[in-house]
C-alpha cells in the first residue's frame, strides 16, 4: 500500500475509521471521508498524531454535485485514486408495514444511491488509468432476511449487485470490484440496536424470536477484523479475484 491513493467513505468512526487506519498504516495516503465534519476531523486528526497521512473530507455521499468536487480534489492535491472502500452506511430499524418513506429514502440514499455516485466518481477516474481497486463494505444481511431491518437489507443487496455488476463490466481495463460482508460488528450502529446491557449476550446467543440463530464463533467482530478484510481484497494479494464477497461474520448466517 506504500504511496497509494486511497479514499474511504464513513471514516468518521466504526468500520470506516478502522479501514482508515488499516491503509494509511501499511503506507497508504488516505482521503477519510464523511459528512460529519467534526467527526471526520477529530477521526484524522488522531491518525495524523500517530504519524499516518490521513485528509479529512467533510462530503455527503447522496450528493452527486459533492461527490465529483471531492473526487477531484482529492486527486488534485493527493493524487491518483488507487483505492476506493464504500464503508459509509445508515440503520433506520422498523417493521417493513410502519416504515417511513423518509426512512427508507435516506436508508437508500446512503447505503445504495451513495455506492452508486462514489464508485461512479472514482472508476471513472480508474479507467483511463487501467488500475484501480473497490472494495464496498455491505453486510450478511444483504442475503439474510431480518426482523425490523427490511430497508437496511435491501440497500445493502442493492449496494452487493451494483458493486459486483461494476466489476464485470470494468474488469477488462484491470479494475477489480469485490464486497465485505460484515456480520454483527462491535460498532456504534451495532449497538444502537441493544436495549439494555445484554446486547452482546443476545447477539452472541442468538435470538429465535428475531429468527436470528447467533455467532458460532462465540464471539462479535471487531472492526479490526473487518478491516483486515478489506485490506486484503484492496492488496497485490488479491490480484485475480474480483466480483467476490467475503462474508465475516463469525458464522453467523451459517456460511451461506
Amino acid at each position: 500500500m506504500q504511496g497509494r491513493i486511497a479514499l474511504v467513505t464513513g471514516a468518521a468512526g466504526g468500520i470506516g475509521a478502522e479501514v482508515a487506519r488499516a491503509l494509511a498504516e501499511r503506507g497508504a495516503v488516505v482521503a477519510a471521508v464523511d459528512r460529519d465534519p467534526d467527526g471526520v476531523r477529530e477521526t484524522a486528526g488522531k491518525l495524523v498524531a500517530d504519524g499516518l497521512d490521513v485528509h479529512p473530507f467533510a462530503v455527503d455521499v447522496s450528493r452527486a454535485d459533492q461527490v465529483a468536487s471531492l473526487v477531484d480534489e482529492v486527486e488534485r492535491r493527493l493524487g491518483p485514486i488507487d483505492h476506493l472502500v464504500n464503508a459509509a452506511g445508515v440503520l433506520r430499524l422498523g417493521e417493513a408495514r410502519t416504515f417511513s418513506e423518509q426512512d427508507w429514502h435516506d436508508t437508500f440514499a446512503v447505503n445504495a444511491t451513495g455506492v452508486f455516485l462514489m464508485s461512479r466518481a472514482v472508476v471513472d477516474r480508474m479507467v483511463p488509468r487501467s488500475s484501480g481497486a473497490v472494495v464496498t463494505v455491505a453486510s450478511n444481511a444483504a442475503g439474510t432476511p431480518r426482523t425490523g431491518m427490511a430497508a437496511y437489507c435491501a440497500s445493502k443487496a442493492a449496494a452487493t449487485m451494483f458493486t459486483k455488476s461494476l466489476g464485470l463490466e470494468v474488469a477488462r481495463y484491470g479494475i477489480r470490484c469485490n464486497l465485505v460482508a460484515p456480520g454483527s460488528t462491535d460498532t456504534p450502529m451495532l449497538r444502537s440496536m441493544w436495549q439494555d446491557d445484554n446486547g452482546a449476550r443476545n447477539t452472541i446467543a442468538g435470538q429465535p424470536d428475531s429468527y436470528k440463530v447467533g455467532i458460532p464463533l462465540h464471539k462479535l467482530a471487531t472492526p479490526t477484523d473487518i478491516a483486515d478484510a478489506v485490506v486484503f481484497l484492496l492488496s497485490d494479494r488479491a490480484g485475480h479475484i474480483t466480483m467476490q464477497h467475503l462474508t465475516v461474520d463469525g458464522g453467523a448466517t451459517l456460511g451461506v
